[in-house]
């Protein structure tokens, strides 16, 4: 990979924040910026990596400062919020990835990790491999790492389930579920960007032939669709699970199970009620910081 001329702006943020700093920055340079969680320090380092001279993200600093305001005016506590922008290094870009991405294990059967990783799966364990690059999303989240361990439990309850990946992103989830043994996988992404990367990601892992990846809109999709799948991950934002439940809920098969992430903690309650409105039941939830996910189950129908 060619390294000259990438640049790099970053906020220094709260861990309540990351992910809407996130957001901001990838509605404006239209890239997926990466978070670094600095533990012992209290907060998160939110970057976006582009080709571009440190000139031209300084152009830009205006326009992130307004969506930083706007964000405050919220009430979210961005805490510093403190703006940097500088040229990466030639050796700092090669190298930068490999110290903080790291292999993931998804109990043992799913190992995730990146082409330099030269740790060795496990008997019968899957291998995806996904390098990060100026636009990507691992499993390193707490939303994906629930999502992908909801993914291994089912494909040990069942084979040959059907799949759907709803804001599919890199492309994460429909890659395990293919090395899982899922059949048929369908993924979508509104981002065009996020399409692409997930579709060379499915061509790296060799599982182009097994997984449908389409650019769509989920609030333009139509209410009703003839095709359902026995598991939907959608790791989404709240509102959009909320507002296009019954989409979603319209393409579960009968005793599906539908995985909800990408909640807030505080509002998980108001998204599990509504999904327990239509008779679906949650079998497995999970805290982790800020975030809160849910597997929810369609019940058997009374005879």
């Amino acid at each position: 990979m060619k390294t000259e001329g990438v640049s790099q702006i970053s906020v220094i943020t709260t861990l309540e924040a990351e992910e809407p700093i996130a957001a901001l920055l990838e509605t404006i340079f239209s890239v997926s910026p990466t978070i670094y969680t600095n533990v012992e320090k209290g907060h998160s380092v939110v970057t976006a990596y582009l080709r571009a001279t440190p000139r031209v993200l300084r152009e830009q600093k205006a326009t992130v400062n307004d969506g930083l305001a706007a964000l405050r005016s919220l009430g979210l506590d961005l805490g510093s919020a403190e703006i940097i922008i500088q040229k990466v290094p030639r050796e700092d870009w090669a190298e930068s990835w490999k110290k903080h991405f790291k292999t993931l294990q998804i109990g043992s059967s799913l190992m995730i990790k990146p082409s330099w990783s030269q740790q060795k799966p496990k008997p019968k364990q899957a291998v995806v491999v996904l390098d990060p690059g100026l636009s990507f999303g691992t499993g390193q989240h707490a939303t994906t790492s629930f999502c992908l361990r909801q993914i291994a439990q089912a494909a040990r309850r069942r084979s040959a389930q059907s799949f759907l990946d709803a804001g599919c992103g890199s492309g994460i989830l429909a890659l395990s579920a293919a090395k899982l043994g899922f059949r048929p996988i369908v993924a979508f992404d509104f981002d065009p960007v996020g399409v692409r990367i997930a579709r060379k990601n499915c061509q790296t892992n060799r599982v182009d032939s097994k997984v449908l990846v389409s650019r769509l809109d989920l609030t333009r999709m139509p209410l009703k669709s003839p095709k359902r799948y026995d598991l939907i991950c959608a790791n989404l934002i709240s509102t959009l699970l909320l507002s296009e439940r019954d989409k979603l809920l319209n393409r579960l098969a009968p005793e599906g199970t539908i995985v909800l992430a990408g909640i807030l903690s505080t509002e998980f309650a108001t998204v599990q009620a509504a999904y327990e409105e239509k008779g679906l039941k949650l079998v497995q939830t999970k805290i982790e910081r800020e975030w809160q996910s849910g597997a929810f189950r369609q019940m058997p129908q009374a005879p």
